[in-house]
């Protein structure tokens, strides 16, 4: 918007009046001073109608400060409006809520620094206006969250050791919430909403926190090695026991029946022999090197199909 002050367009008809001067007469033609006047006049007016007018754009409200009253009561929403010139101007608030953040070391309980991050989304009470133009001026959200938020967060953590800060960390934000909710309706500022964006500690808790963790790992580990080695001396008991029933019943197998390893020897010349057909090469090897030469073997029925007598 281009605006001219009454001075301005005074200077602009002296202006027009002497490009319509007569040329070395120093004389205007008839009727021209009466023109200028006109002129000047409807530029005047054209100016304080201009001056005398102001608009409230969408999300916003506007109030009216008389510099003979003071400020006035009336709030005035979006659109076009009027006002006196010199004597009113308006002031605009934007009531849209909009976010800001903040970031407070504060200590917790067991007297560990905590470093959190809090986002609020805040607006002004628009019923309030007045009052809060009057208090706190266009700056409001400078002046007053800033110390709200830290008064709230330093009395809430103080509260909670670190370790709750993490494990209830939604009641902590809740308390958060509600006590800076309270606080903000004093001074005319409503709260949307309030968020823990961020929740740091120092270098020493992290640290400890840390080695306690790598401390509990190597303990959950030894005991693992613990239980591993338990279990490995079981199963070679077991195997062990295994092994030594089944050398027994070999034995005894033995003792009842003498025929029981030559055919055990038939059985493993049948895997030998199965496994060389099978082979592309040809193989030259002794016969008893391999356990096939089953011709020195004394075989009778007696031995392989009836038990031994009974002594």
């Amino acid at each position: 918007r281009v605006r001219f002050s009454a001075e301005e367009a005074l200077k602009m008809a002296k202006q027009l009046q002497n490009m319509f001067k007569g040329g070395g007469s120093g004389r205007l033609p008839r009727g021209t001073s009466s023109g200028m006047k006109l002129l000047a006049a409807a530029a005047a007016i054209g100016i304080g109608i201009q001056q005398s007018m102001y608009t409230v754009d969408g999300g916003h409200r506007a109030i009216i400060f008389s510099r003979i009253t003071g400020v006035q009561k009336m709030i005035y929403g979006e659109g076009l409006h009027f006002r006196i010139p010199w004597f009113q101007y308006p002031i605009i608030y934007d009531i849209r809520a909009r976010p800001k953040l903040l970031t407070s070391p504060t200590g917790s309980k067991d007297l560990q620094m905590v470093n959190i991050g809090l986002r609020v989304l805040h607006r002004p009470d628009q019923k309030e206006l007045p009052d809060m133009y009057r208090r706190l001026g266009l700056d409001y959200d400078d002046r007053v969250l800033p110390s709200i938020c830290n008064e709230v967060l330093k009395a809430v953590v103080a509260q909670f050791n670190a370790s709750q800060l993490i494990t209830q960390r939604a009641k902590v934000s809740l308390l958060v919430r509600s006590q800076l909710i309270e606080r903000a309706r004093d001074f005319f500022i409503i709260l949307d909403d309030v968020s823990l964006t961020d929740l740091s500690f120092g270098r020493e808790y992290t640290s400890a926190v840390e080695s306690k963790q790598v401390a509990q790992q190597e303990a959950q580990r030894a005991q693992f090695i613990v239980e591993r080695a338990k279990q490995e001396r079981q199963q070679k008991v077991v195997q062990a026991e295994g092994e030594a029933e089944a050398a027994r019943m070999l034995g005894s197998a033995i003792r009842e029946n003498p025929g029981y390893l030559k055919l055990r020897k038939i059985r493993a010349a049948q895997a030998i022999a199965s496994t060389i057909s099978q082979s592309q090469n040809r193989v030259y090897l002794n016969a008893d090197s391999l356990m096939l030469n089953l011709k020195d073997l004394e075989l009778s029925g007696a031995e392989l199909y009836t038990p031994a007598k009974q002594k």
